[in-house]
């Protein structure tokens, strides 16, 4: 018996609409198994900072203004930030094996930040970075005290300094953060009006760049910094002093037990505090020196060379590379210092997000900055701002791995 063919069925319109159908159902098919693969993924690099934060953590109302969380990402480099404080929480690099690392230490909520023993970690420091002697300074004829708080100096600003205040932020784009604060006349004890403007942005060659920016309206000093705690082979890997570590100054500043400076600049050749080429941080650190016992480990300003045959503005500060992970982070400044803080004080006294304590020695600091206590050192370079000038200063971390 002979089948009779449906009319439907020769019409040549019928056989486009079938294959198209096929062609888009078998399309649809394997997008979204391409998409199912990609949500599967251990660590997708396109949501390494969501796996690791939660925004809902850090939104809260402090002194009447709004903490948040915020994400910028750039090609492989991804940060985590927050307002409060002006802080860097997470920054997440390919290692030399295409693994995302976490190279800044931080917390997982704003309550543990608020509760921390050390109120630093990844904050940007002011109004004035470093330490003031006995929290007292001379401008214009006029003596200025502000409150201390580390061995009777100033740190950081005193008591409650940048890293306390809840910033005003706006994210014009997913690779930058701008915050800004203003800081009243004679805020703890510091004088003028003072405008600040940082500028956070991550580049498409694996860099963050700080843009510092202040004006006031009375003669005060200034001198801005972030204090990021850095691990190169990832957060809660253990110590740092397999680091390798190179700083492009001959000379830095001595200190005296209370961490503040004589005033010399000395030579570093024939020291332990010679950087000048690749040496691990732990090699020398517990070599039997003043300086070295006055800091508990390294916690001093180099002088940075000034290159003349770059024709670049900023200097090259430093060369790290975490021995485990293979990353290496190259630090870029305007400014003339860099302290170079070895973790000394970290004290297993609180809970990063990773689940590690902060113990002894887990994380390192590379501060760009004017020399500690310069208004009270006339050698050193001024941190004077006038009214009518506007403070200005680039720092820059750059990330490769091999």
């Amino acid at each position: 018996m002979k089948m009779k063919i449906p009319p439907i069925i020769k019409n040549k319109g019928y056989w486009v609409i079938l294959c198209l159908g096929v062609f888009i159902f078998g399309s649809c098919k394997e997008k979204n198994k391409n998409e199912s693969v990609d949500v599967n993924k251990e660590t997708p690099k396109n949501t390494v900072m969501e796996k690791a934060l939660k925004k809902a953590a850090f939104d809260t109302i402090i002194n009447g203004k709004s903490v948040q969380l915020y994400f910028l990402k750039n090609g492989d480099l991804q940060m985590a930030m927050t307002n409060h404080g002006g802080r860097i929480v997470g920054l997440w690099t390919p290692d030399k094996n295409g693994k995302m690392t976490d190279v800044v230490v931080g917390m997982d909520n704003i309550k543990a930040y608020i509760q921390s023993t050390e109120p630093y970690f990844g904050a940007t420091i002011g109004r004035v970075g470093n330490r003031i002697a006995k929290g007292k300074f001379t401008l214009d004829g006029k003596e200025y005290s502000i409150p201390t708080n580390n061995n009777g100096n100033a740190l950081h600003g005193g008591y409650k300094g940048f890293q306390d205040v809840v910033w005003d932020a706006e994210q014009p784009n997913e690779h930058t953060l701008v915050l800004q604060y203003a800081s009243p006349d004679m805020e703890k004890g510091f004088p003028g009006n003072l405008n600040t403007t940082v500028t956070y942005s991550l580049t498409k060659d694996s860099t963050v760049r700080m843009e510092y920016e202040a004006t006031s309206d009375k003669a005060t000093i200034v001198n801005l910094t972030n204090h990021a705690f850095f691990n190169l082979n990832g957060e809660g890997s253990g110590d740092i002093l397999g680091h390798s570590l190179q700083l492009y100054a001959n000379e830095y500043t001595p200190v005296d037990e209370g961490l503040i400076p004589t005033g010399e600049l000395v030579e570093v050749k024939g020291t332990p505090f010679d950087f000048t080429s690749p040496h691990k941080i732990g090699e020398r650190i517990e070599f039997n020196n003043e300086q070295l016992e006055n800091g508990k480990g390294y916690d001093h300003n180099y002088v940075l060379n000034v290159t003349k045959d770059s024709g670049l503005k900023l200097k090259h500060a430093a060369t790290v590379k975490g021995d485990k992970s293979g990353i290496v982070m190259d630090v870029y400044t305007e400014e003339p210092g860099l302290q170079f803080y070895s973790g000394n004080f970290m004290e297993s006294k609180n809970t990063f997000k990773s689940g590690a304590k902060d113990h002894f020695r887990t994380a390192f600091c590379l501060e760009t900055q004017h020399f500690p206590d310069a208004p009270n050192q006339p050698n050193f370079p001024s941190i004077q701002l006038n009214p009518g000038e506007t403070y200005k200063t680039v720092s820059e971390y750059k990330f490769e791995s091999w």
